[in-house]
C-alpha cells in the first residue's frame, strides 16, 4: 500500500483557503472544462513524510513508529504560495507560515522514528506546502503567474496542529486518500 504521513488544516482554514482558490485562473479554467487537476479540498494536506509502497505486513511497524513521535501542539497558517516546475510540469501550491520550526521538527521526528523502524520514506528535504493544482501547460503562463501571485499574497487564519495522520493514497488522475490512523501530539 502507498502511504504518507501528514497534518491537515481545520475546516475553518480549508474554507478560508477555498475562497481564495475559487478566484484563481486554475479554478475558472476547471469550471470551463479544462483539466487543471485542481486538488479537491479534502486532499489538502502538508506531507510530513512520504513512505511510498509499504507491504501490508509492515503497517503495524509504521503505526508503532508514529506512536513514538514526540512533539507538542503548535500553530501554523497557510500563507503565501508558489509554483514547482514549468510548462507541462507546473504545480501550484500554498505555503505555510506560523511556527515553521515546530512543523519542521515534527517532520524530522516522524522521519527519525520511521528510520529507526527501518521503514522506507522519501528523504527529499521537507518543503511544507499544500498542493492546489497541477495545471501543467493547460493554462497560459500569464494565468499561472497571476495565480502564483494571488497565492503568494494570501494569508489564512492560524490553526493548531494537534495530530499526525497516516494516509493511504490511491494515485491516478483523481487521487483519493484513506485515513488509516492519527496520533495526538
Amino acid at each position: 500500500m502507498r502511504l504518507f504521513t501528514a497534518v491537515y488544516p481545520t475546516d475553518e482554514v480549508a474554507d478560508h483557503l477555498a475562497s481564495c482558490v475559487a478566484g484563481l485562473h486554475v479554478s475558472h479554467a476547471a469550471a470551463d472544462g479544462v483539466n487543471t487537476r485542481l486538488a479537491p479540498r479534502s486532499n489538502w494536506h502538508v506531507t510530513l513524510a512520504f513512505l511510498g509502497e509499504v507491504p501490508d505486513e509492515r503497517l503495524p511497524g509504521v503505526e508503532a513508529a508514529l506512536a513514538r513521535v514526540a512533539a507538542s501542539p503548535f500553530e501554523v497558517k497557510v500563507a503565501g504560495g508558489g509554483r514547482f516546475g514549468r510548462g507541462r510540469f507546473t504545480i501550484l501550491w500554498a505555503a505555510l507560515g506560523g511556527d515553521l520550526p515546530a512543523l519542521t521538527g515534527l517532520s524530522r521526528s516522524v522521519r527519525r522514528e520511521l528510520s529507526r523502524a527501518r521503514l522506507p520514506f522519501d528523504r527529499k528535504p521537507f518543503r511544507p506546502h499544500l498542493t492546489i493544482a497541477r495545471p501543467g501547460d493547460r493554462i497560459g503562463r500569464d494565468e499561472v503567474a497571476a495565480d502564483r501571485a494571488a497565492l503568494d499574497a494570501y494569508e489564512g487564519p492560524l490553526w493548531r496542529v494537534t495530530e499526525v495522520v497516516l494516509m493511504r493514497s490511491h494515485p491516478g488522475p483523481n487521487p483519493t486518500y484513506d485515513r488509516l490512523g492519527a496520533w495526538p501530539l
